[in-house]
């Protein structure tokens, strides 16, 4: 290996590894939050890239009117969670968020899906789509489960990754899609070579790393997601709502998602299920984190994106097996450092 195939190794794992960081972070976010490991963010990323692609394309997305469909479910959740006490004003506030807005993301959608349409609109109506879904998920999913049990909520989750990547299929097929780039600049600095795709993706990470930090550090609804965290009962007690915080986090969550997605899909080509995959090395990163470390966890989805961009040099068909092993030692050591227990006696 000469020098520059070693800065050509290295660019691709930073590169990877900045979509794994806003994978991982948001994995933290949701589970800090919620306490759900968010195995269907790989569907966000799916869902995010797939509806980008197939706008881009002239086509009209499913996932538009899976939304409006998931819609209705929450309103009707929402309702059956009411019956005793029907307020005119609480029914007219889920309407308006449960019925309106997926109505409106969809006439909007069908108005402006067609050949030629900006891409900016294209990215707008993808992130619209895909946090209305990631919304409505938490709604339906996860917030009637919100005080049992972490292995019920993981149970929930499975569920619900199976049944959006069967919804995926059904939307998009299996064959893969590829959508258009952001931007076609260059820059060449000595022997590398930086696309405006991959700028765009170190710059959109950075950007919502700092949105992230600026959200949380001096928002009312950030200082709001940060004491559901930390402790989950005394939140309540302070009149915080954790239903809508876990609505939040699921909101972001979501929104990261699909961009993770919008700026890998021009890269390579993606399919309904491959979402799941990049999902899991932004999982691997949240795991080094301890799923509460949000800077070790940036650190961490930089080393897992440059040891896969060497691994893929080295050893290509052992690729993914080097990258999930990483998580073993971590697994390991984290058990080993961990107090021990006493099991339960009858």
């Amino acid at each position: 290996m000469n020098t520059t195939i070693l800065l050509f190794l290295l660019q691709d794992g930073v590169t990877n590894g900045a979509v794994y960081a806003l994978l991982g972070l948001a994995l933290v976010l949701v589970f800090a939050v919620t306490r759900v490991i968010l195995i269907p963010q790989g569907e966000f990323i799916t869902f995010g890239a797939l509806t980008y692609a197939t706008l881009s394309a002239g086509n009209m997305p499913g996932t538009a009117k899976l939304a409006m469909a998931m819609g209705v479910v929450a309103f009707l959740f929402d309702l059956f969670t009411a019956r005793r006490s029907l307020h005119g004003k609480l029914i007219l506030r889920s309407a308006a968020l449960n019925l309106l807005l997926p109505l409106a993301i969809l006439g909007l959608t069908m108005a402006l899906a067609g050949k030629g349409t900006p891409i900016a609109i294209n990215i707008a109506l993808s992130l619209l789509i895909t946090a209305a879904i990631g919304l409505y998920l938490y709604r339906i999913a996860f917030q009637p489960l919100a005080h049992t049990s972490v292995l019920v909520l993981l149970i929930a989750s499975v569920g619900s990754h199976l049944a959006l990547q069967g919804f995926g299929l059904v939307f998009f097929g299996a064959e893969g899609l590829r959508g258009p780039t952001i931007s076609d600049a260059a820059v060449t600095i000595g022997p590398l070579r930086f696309t405006g795709q991959s700028i765009a993706v170190y710059c959109i990470t950075i950007a919502l790393i700092v949105g992230l930090w600026l959200f949380f550090g001096y928002t009312l609804y950030g200082k709001a997601l940060r004491a559901t965290a930390v402790n989950r009962l005394g939140a309540r007690l302070v009149g915080i709502r954790t239903s809508l915080s876990g609505r939040i986090a699921f909101l972001l969550a979501s929104v990261i998602g699909a961009v993770s997605g919008i700026l890998i899909v021009p890269m390579t080509t993606l399919y309904y299920d491959t979402g799941f995959l990049i999902g899991l090395k932004g999982f691997i990163a949240a795991i080094i984190g301890g799923l509460v470390s949000y800077p070790l966890t940036a650190i961490a989805a930089l080393v897992v994106g440059t040891v896969e961009a060497f691994s893929s040099f080295y050893a290509s068909n052992f690729k993914e097996v080097i990258v999930f092993t990483l998580i073993l030692p971590v697994l390991v050591l984290r058990s080993l450092a961990a107090p021990a227990a006493e099991e339960e006696k009858d």
